[in-house]
């Protein structure tokens, strides 16, 4: 997971319709420290069609994430892609603070009404009721982090979470 801008791309002839190399100026890294201590390239799909990313050389900055394999950082469209300047001060915060304190948590997507956690270190993410998904209010205001005795539950708030109390309520 990184903020980072693209200052180049190119494309790379390799498969039938090619890879996206997109040169990136890493600006901060928020995970991923121990397999890539600094990320130069992030690699994707050449065509939308088959879940490449479009980026924009010289405009934003941008929260990338995705997967390293093979010692290449690769995303597409099922990870999380933004402009920076697109997150709010929630997603932000839970960058920086609030995010790592859900390491131990699963996020299960809700499809249908009704969805309950099947465990103590689930979160159900309601936003995808709404078709809304990344961009729903659920994701933009919320993170889901672990509270006391391994129990997890969505947090939204200014003061640092409050890791006594276990049946908070769901957005």
């Amino acid at each position: 997971v990184i903020r980072a801008k693209v200052v180049g791309k190119k494309l790379m002839k390799d498969g039938p319709f090619g890879t996206m190399r997109y040169t990136v100026k890493q600006m901060k890294m928020y995970r991923g420290f121990q397999i890539m201590p600094h990320v130069q390239y992030i690699y994707t799909e050449a065509s939308e069609s088959l879940c490449g990313v479009k980026l924009e050389v010289n405009k934003y900055q941008y929260l990338i994430t995705g997967r390293v394999y093979e010692g290449k950082v690769y995303t597409g469209l099922c990870n999380w892609y933004e402009k920076w300047d697109r997150l709010t001060l929630s997603q932000r915060k839970g960058l920086n603070h609030r995010y790592n304190l859900g390491c131990g948590c699963k996020i299960r997507p809700c499809y249908y009404s009704p969805c309950f956690a099947t465990s103590k270190n689930e979160c159900i993410w309601m936003d995808m009721l709404s078709n809304f998904g990344h961009s729903g209010y659920q994701a933009k205001h919320f993170a889901c982090i672990e509270r006391m005795e391994g129990y997890c539950s969505w947090y939204r708030g200014w003061a640092p979470p409050d890791k006594t109390i276990i049946n908070a309520t769901d957005p």
